[in-house]
């Protein structure tokens, strides 16, 4: 996987499938942080602190958005975190 970052989100290619993927500004921050190794539960909380957003909507809406990326494989299970 690939991903270019901007001030409008990222870019995201799959090597393996040959498909690209357009994620928004929060998805991209997510990306970022889940590279640079933070656990899931510091990432909502810092996506809570940095976009004033309720953690509890924030951890759901993470959740939904972790499953879009695996199914896409562009993340995998690992316990307890997610991989890239």
């Amino acid at each position: 996987m690939r991903s270019t970052h901007s001030q409008d989100g990222a870019v995201v290619l799959d090597i393996r499938q040959g498909q690209m993927f357009n994620l928004n500004f929060v998805g991209s921050r997510i990306l970022e942080l889940l590279k640079s190794g933070s656990t899931e539960s510091v990432i909502v909380d810092q996506i809570s602190r940095e976009f004033g957003v309720n953690s509890d909507l924030v951890e759901n809406d993470m959740r939904d958005f972790l499953l879009n990326l695996k199914k896409c494989h562009l993340v995998e299970d690992q316990e307890p975190d997610v991989a890239i």
